[in-house]
């Protein structure tokens, strides 16, 4: 069983505010798509992509893998959130897309069954995502720091000690290429 835990930037640490009109998240998505296929492609072993609820890279690589759950039948997805009542400060909006992501993926858990009490429940669910999985897919660039900075230390840090862990990070370089590409793809497919 290969498990990998998806994490990067919030949605509005990239500027996204409309997640329907904005360009950003197709280009992110086409990443997450991409990345998470050449990883199955090379497996028929059970792949757990585990990852956390935040609006953001979190959520669009849980839509990345339902897209992606068809084609590849070894492929499971599961919501971890930290704490209990993770999104009771989120408005009504963003706590229904949430209900609607949790109704579609196989397993659903909390970390911890307390509501939020401290930073050190944060520390947990990352102990909780290092320890539980194989490998750390990132949207990062330490270069444009954001909250993901914490989970990026952690998995350094852990890897250290953990030498087989794998992390791979798609930086803003990676992202403008892609942007570029998908742009180039939009232009052939109006002028066609």
């Amino acid at each position: 069983m290969k498990r990998l835990w998806t994490t990067g930037y919030r949605a509005y640490e990239l500027g996204v505010f409309d997640e329907q009109k904005d360009p950003k998240v197709a280009v992110i998505k086409a990443v997450l798509q991409k990345e998470l296929r050449r990883q199955l492609e090379n497996t028929t072993e059970e792949f757990w992509l585990i990852t956390g609820p935040q609006m953001g890279v979190e959520r669009w690589s849980i839509e990345s893998a339902l897209m992606l759950q068809s084609d590849f039948p070894q492929l499971k997805i599961a919501l971890m959130e930290p704490y209990a009542d993770f999104s009771i400060r989120w408005n009504e909006n963003n706590q229904a897309r949430l209900a609607a992501v949790k109704s579609q993926v196989d397993f659903v858990g909390k970390v911890s069954k307390k509501k939020y009490e401290s930073p050190e429940q944060l520390r947990a669910y990352q102990n909780f995502m290092l320890y539980y999985t194989d490998s750390a897919l990132l949207i990062y660039d330490p270069e444009r720091e954001g909250k993901t900075i914490w989970d990026w230390r952690a998995i350094n840090r852990y890897r250290e000690q953990n030498k087989d862990y794998a992390l791979r990070m798609i930086d803003f370089d990676e992202l403008q290429e892609a942007a570029e590409e998908y742009s180039e793809r939009l232009r052939e497919n109006s002028e066609a």
